[in-house]
């Protein structure tokens, strides 16, 4: 019939053709009328084994079968068709090669490709909510996808890398990324933060490559730089701007912070105000508003001990603005004959544990790189969880990680 011809033109289903179109009313399972499109092989077609990809005329059996498709207007689309598995001399039974069709798939490819271009942007329950289609198999479609799409990793051509760690759940369970920060984008992500979970990415870099890394941005996680220098001894280690601020935050300012309050009990107003200022503290002065900046400075001009931190802290971030290491050098000196004269305690034992790890924060005057990056990845991770409610697939979740840093191009 001319209108079943021009539905099959339209539908473009390679090798067959429409027979008869039915439509039913909205069903107890979807609040959304079916379109049901039957279909027929064309007799003259080109069969193609799936195996070999040769052409074979013999058919070894027909099974009929549904599949789902793109909807039509308001309408979920089923197709109804006979799967021909072919009598291939060379590779035994075999499905028949279809181009809109993948062996055993219960959808077409444009709908699995749909699916997987709706996932990037939308949490896996709306899209199979948006399709009518199963979480379970809106997942599947979109992993297969990822995996088609990504691939291995490349990590050819590496001379630094910057490795991070992200919190995966509540309870202190945690991962590691690892990226290639000249290319923006993720390498490798690993279940846990120890040493044995680091030493999975360099087995997988294998020993040509190793030797071809120069320098490793990390944080100061001993876990991480124990087993960098165990792996490649020959790398320049590389500790970052933010993660030595924020370790500042929590072991200076936060218990100057603490201990000042405390001292304060019996001044119940100031002890309020200093308790409340937390954030206040720890926030770049850039971002603060007007109103907070007018308290900040109240707060400083009635704290010394606060007020101290709180400049040392602000002056501690200019060392990772030298080139050169002398500079860098005569610049930590400086700093730290700052902190220790200073005689706050808790700022004391920060000059001093810091001072251990020099090296790796002058490196920063030859490797330029910081985990600011991670850190925008770390936002990413946090977004992605949201979107999804959490993830029971690690891998799954692995995967849209890597999607989401790609890399750039070249």
């Amino acid at each position: 019939m001319p209108e079943h011809e021009s539905i099959s033109r339209i539908g473009a289903w390679e090798g067959y053709r429409v027979c008869r179109v039915e439509r039913q009313g909205p069903g107890p399972q979807r609040n959304v009328p079916t379109a049901i499109i039957g279909l027929e092989a064309i007799p003259e077609r080109r069969k193609l084994c799936s195996g070999c990809g040769l052409p074979v005329d013999k058919v070894h059996d027909t099974t009929l079968r549904r599949v789902r498709d793109l909807p039509i207007f308001d309408a979920v689309a089923v197709l109804e068709l006979p799967r021909c598995r072919l009598a291939c001399p060379r590779c035994g039974p075999k499905l028949e090669r279809l181009s809109w069709l993948a062996p055993h798939a219960r959808v077409t490819r444009r709908l699995a490709q749909s699916v997987a271009r709706l996932c990037k942007v939308m949490s896996v329950a709306h899209v199979a909510e948006y399709f009518r289609l199963g979480w379970d198999a809106v997942k599947a479609l979109d992993k297969a996808s990822l995996h088609e799409e990504l691939g291995e990793p490349e990590l050819d051509d590496l001379d630094v890398i910057a490795m991070d760690e992200f919190a995966l759940h509540r309870g202190h369970r945690y991962a590691t990324v690892v990226v290639d920060p000249r290319r923006k984008r993720v390498l490798w992500v690993g279940q846990g933060r120890d040493r044995a979970c680091i030493r999975e990415f360099f087995t997988a870099l294998g020993p040509e490559r190793k030797q071809g890394l120069r320098a490793v941005v990390m944080d100061m996680n001993g876990a991480f730089e124990q087993e960098g220098r165990t792996q490649c001894p020959h790398v320049e280690i590389v500790f970052d701007l933010f993660h030595v601020v924020a370790k500042y935050g929590r072991e200076v300012i936060d218990r100057v912070r603490v201990d000042e309050a405390n001292r304060l009990r019996n001044d119940k107003p100031a002890r309020k105000v200093i308790k409340g200022s937390r954030w206040l503290l720890l926030r770049n002065r850039e971002n603060l508003r007007d109103q907070d900046r007018v308290r900040l400075v109240e707060l400083l001009t009635a704290n010394k001990a606060l007020m101290k931190v709180y400049l040392l802290r602000d002056d501690l971030k200019h060392l990772w603005d030298f080139k050169s290491r002398w500079h860098a050098l005569r610049f930590w000196k400086s700093w730290y004959s700052s902190a220790v004269r200073s005689r706050v305690p808790a700022l004391v034992a920060f000059a001093k544990k810091l001072k251990g790890y020099l090296d790796g924060i002058l490196a920063h005057c030859r490797w330029p790189f910081h985990t600011s990056l991670i850190e925008g990845i770390n936002n990413r991770i946090k977004v992605t969880k949201r979107m999804a409610y959490g993830f029971r697939d690690q891998e799954y979740f692995f995967l849209k990680i890597r999607a989401a840093f790609p890399g750039l191009p070249g």
